[in-house]
């Protein structure tokens, strides 16, 4: 496993990227004296690790984390001021974020949340993009912006699409802190782990991803996506088109001949 890449230093990369023999690559957000907080600079390095990681054949699945053992995310870093650049530059900036959010949509590769630490305000943002989101039991998130007069805007495109409004409005206008197990409960995060076994559960999560067909992970992500917000008839008809291809690919015969002959796949990934 190779900890940092070769033009980054562990000292000064906001974003660090290991990718192991398995294919899973840790993408590990670097300021665990800011709880990780999104500055304008990580968001930054990381759409380009990110863009990095969906053009590598190599990586199949993609574990999400935060530096050190108090924050996956604090979420926007408030203490960094306004854009100095004035209203366009800040308009701009803050767009950084939805990029983020599309481009983990739009990977290609599976993408595991694994909150080491609490998630608030943009970091449950963060967590609600991933594919899936493990935790380990003394977690908390939370929405606190309005705290502070704001309020989590492109958060909430994310968050009503997880749960119910009403869930979501006492969420973001009441700015609580809530556990693991209730975030769990409302359909925030998929595992919930001793904190013990995170490290140990996160790597067998993500290693069994990494053991499915990258075409049909693919495929499917593409349709999951592509197909969640469109009305009934037309998502039908449209995963129909996509079932279609995904008889199509090599891996789809290589599955039913192994299921067959009674063996593991040998995925080629198309």
């Amino acid at each position: 496993m190779s900890p940092v890449r070769p033009d980054q230093s562990a000292d000064s990369a906001e974003v660090l990227v290991a990718v192991a023999e398995s294919g899973v690559a840790t993408v590990t957000l670097n300021r665990p004296a800011r709880r990780n907080a999104l500055s304008p600079g990580l968001v930054t390095e990381l759409r380009a690790r990110l863009a990095e990681l969906k053009a590598d054949p190599a990586v199949r699945v993609v574990v999400l984390t935060g530096a050190g053992e108090q924050s996956f995310c604090a979420g926007g870093d408030l203490a960094g001021g306004m854009t100095g650049g004035g209203f366009l530059a800040s308009v701009a900036e803050k767009g950084g974020f939805a990029h983020v959010v599309r481009d983990l949509h739009e990977l290609g590769k599976p993408v595991i949340a694994a909150l080491n630490g609490d998630a608030l305000g943009g970091g449950v943002g963060l967590l609600l993009a991933c594919d899936l989101v493990i935790a380990h039991d003394e977690v908390k998130i939370g929405l606190p912006e309005v705290k502070v007069g704001l309020w989590p805007m492109m958060v909430t495109a994310l968050l009503v699409r997880h749960v119910g409004r009403k869930v979501a409005a006492e969420l973001m206008y009441l700015g609580e802190r809530i556990p693991a197990d209730e975030a769990k409960r409302l359909g925030l995060i998929n595992r919930v782990v001793p904190r013990a076994r995170f490290a140990e559960e996160t790597k067998a999560l993500a290693e069994t991803l990494a053991a499915r067909s990258p075409a049909v992970l693919r495929l499917g992500k593409e349709a999951f996506h592509g197909t969640a917000d469109l009305p009934f008839e037309a998502a039908l008809w449209a995963l129909r088109d996509r079932l279609v291809i995904n008889t199509m690919l090599e891996d789809a015969a290589e599955g039913v001949m192994a299921f067959i002959e009674k063996r593991a796949p040998r995925w080629t990934g198309r």
